[in-house]
């Protein structure tokens, strides 16, 4: 199965999901936009107050990386609920973004920097 079909089936999982629970009336833009962004939120806490060592070395903690998984999941979850409700193909969208960014950081200029697109 290719990644197009790979996210097109999840975003359908998704759905059913929201439509056996008969929330759909819930899920417009924009709050599905405001609980992507308390999803992220709370990928964060996770790594609150951790110097980069310790947040490095979190992946060999497996109940932290429980609860990132969890909130990873959560986060796509979202994503895929948005993209339905806005019919977006996430799979084009996402291609399109990669050319996007590849003609604003060409590797020449940008390998092993971490200088913003306006400033190489």
């Amino acid at each position: 199965m290719d990644n197009g079909a790979l996210i097109s089936n999840l975003r359908k999982e998704v759905a059913e999901f929201r439509d056996d629970r008969d929330w759909k009336k819930f899920h417009n833009p924009k709050d599905l936009s405001i609980a992507l962004s308390i999803e992220a939120s709370e990928l964060l806490e996770l790594f609150l107050w951790k110097d980069h060592v310790s947040a490095a070395k979190i992946k060999r903690d497996r109940r932290q990386l429980k609860r990132i998984e969890e909130e990873v999941a959560d986060i796509f979850i979202y994503m895929l609920s948005l993209s339905d409700v806005l019919e977006l193909d996430l799979s084009d969208v996402v291609t399109e973004k990669l050319r996007k960014n590849a003609r604003k950081y060409p590797v020449r200029k940008s390998k092993g920097s971490n200088k913003k697109y306006t400033e190489l």
